[in-house]
């Protein structure tokens, strides 16, 4: 599959499942939206009912006291009328020596009333009709009185409540149980506090563990919304656990949009697999190529070798003997140096190398290296120096993976060569706090520095165009790092561009 096809694809997917994962988003804050609405309206609609319970106690008790005060007199007014005051006058006369003389006496006495005439009987008449007649006259004054009574006590109630102070005319008790039915009334089983504040703000009450934290989650209302509006008291009631209830409303959608998630990030994750084997799939396919290529050069000097010493002329040359011995030897050497990139491939499919410890002079095996790496380095018209000064260089290595490490490290310096340059290698030995420190200096083209941090990661190649002498697998640094840090060492590199590399091994020594 190409790749562009595979990034469209790609692409294509992930939008997909960004979009779902949008709307899932949206629909959940749609959902909280409309559950705090919900919310809102079921509390302003019970403190609502409890306004009106409150203000119809107040009524109910008003009413209690003055139609009880208003009975009371008016059972006085009846027991004086139930009784008739009688008034006598008697006039008295008297004759005296002087002549008459006369005076007069009043009396007043009370008589039980009589009874009503709807109830004498007259002969020749129906008293039921009469009788009936009278009841519903007495009924409908009975209603006119209490009508009158009724409005002059909410007009004594109006002008005169909203001055009494508010712990008169509410009982917080009897408050709290309002709200406690009201809310129970609009499915709201969630635990509030609620405090009041009268028409001069001063709080007349609170709920000992009310806790204001927040403005979205209080809610306020009039208590007496007849009272004028500068004499005006207020609930305000704080649901602590509002915005855990909302969340816990719409709970039943986080489980999908947490599968949704990690269907994405399993998505982007295979999508990075896919690329990652295609690349592997690419280097493997250029790593057989050039391994082609680089198999001939050795196959081809060896070859050339054998058939010079076949010639009767070299063997009687003991010094052209030896060379052409040292070069099958090198070529031997580079031969086995290609065969062990193949494991190095094999090795990091593994993810595990399998080392072969022993005591190790690293001198010795550098200057191996070296003089291995000297015929190659001169075919470039370039030179190696070396100054392996480190008194102690005995480390417990895998003699055959140090060696690959320091000749990866000087085929990158030839690889990465200044073509208008000779090149200059330069290898280095010290001690340096209990450790064993290898440099290999170049005068290379140098790194980038944004490029320094991931030159050590599999795959990664610095860009240098399609030559062929800087082709390679990506490989290379990542298995000298692997194995740097297998022998619990470190490796740092220091570079500047158009001037040279510097890379700077650290390797424990042998404890004896």
């Amino acid at each position: 599959m190409k790749k562009s096809t595979i990034w469209i694809l790609g692409v294509v997917m992930a939008l997909s499942f960004l979009g779902l994962l949008l709307l899932q988003i949206s629909y959940m804050e749609e959902m909280l939206k409309m559950r705090n609405e919900q919310f809102t309206d079921a509390v302003q609609r019970s403190l609502s009912q409890v306004s009106d319970d409150v203000a119809y106690e107040e009524t109910r008790r008003w009413l209690e006291e003055d139609v009880k005060g208003t009975e009371m007199k008016g059972v006085v007014a009846q027991q004086e009328a139930a009784h008739t005051t009688i008034q006598q006058t008697q006039r008295y006369g008297i004759k005296t020596p002087d002549g008459a003389f006369s005076f007069e006496q009043q009396m007043t006495t009370t008589e039980v009333s009589a009874l009503p005439k709807a109830l004498i009987r007259k002969p020749g008449a129906s008293a039921i009709p009469q009788t009936s007649r009278s009841l519903t006259e007495a009924i409908k004054n009975r209603y006119m009185y209490q009508k009158a009574l009724m409005d002059e006590v909410v007009l004594r109630m109006v002008s005169r409540a909203s001055d009494m102070p508010l712990e008169k005319r509410v009982n917080f008790r009897n408050l709290d149980q309002y709200l406690q039915s009201a809310f129970i009334n609009n499915s709201i089983d969630l635990k509030y506090h609620f405090r009041v504040i009268d028409k001069d703000g001063r709080e007349v009450y609170r709920c000992s563990d009310y806790e204001e934290e927040g403005s979205e989650n209080s809610y306020s209302q009039i208590l007496f919304q007849n009272d004028p509006p500068a004499k005006m008291s207020k609930v305000y009631v704080h649901f602590p656990a509002k915005r855990n209830y909302i969340f816990a409303s719409i709970s039943f959608m986080i489980p999908s949009l947490m599968f949704t998630f990690v269907l994405l990030i399993t998505f982007i994750f295979t999508i990075y697999i896919i690329f990652r084997q295609k690349k592997l799939t690419e280097m493997k396919n250029d790593f057989v190529n050039n391994m082609t290529h680089e198999f001939k050069t050795p196959i081809s000097t060896i070859s050339l070798a054998a058939q010079m010493l076949k010639d009767p002329a070299v063997g009687k040359s003991p010094q052209m003997f030896q060379h052409i011995s040292g070069v099958i030897n090198d070529e031997t050497k580079r031969l086995r140096f290609q065969v062990e990139k193949v494991l190095q491939m094999s090795m990091f499919d593994r993810q595990k190398a399998i080392l072969k410890m022993k005591e190790i002079d690293a001198n010795e095996m550098i200057a191996g290296v070296i003089n291995t790496f000297t015929l190659k380095v001169e075919r470039y018209n370039g030179k190696i120096t070396s100054t392996l000064d480190a008194e102690n260089a005995d480390v417990f290595a895998d003699e055959m993976h140090i060696t690959n490490v320091v000749f990866n490290l000087m085929d990158n310096a030839v690889k990465y060569k200044k073509p208008e340059e000779d090149l200059l290698l330069d290898v280095k030995t010290w001690n340096e706090a209990g450790k064993l420190m290898i440099s290999i200096q170049d005068n290379g083209v140098g790194i980038k520095k944004e490029n320094l941090k991931k030159i050590f990661e599999k795959f990664y190649r610095v860009h240098t165009g399609n030559l062929h002498d800087v082709k390679g697998f990506g490989l290379g640094l990542a298995y000298v790092k692997k194995i740097i840090e297998d022998h619990k060492g470190s490796i740092r590199v220091e570079s500047e561009l158009n001037v040279g590399t510097k890379f700077i091994i650290v390797l424990p020594l042998l404890k004896k």
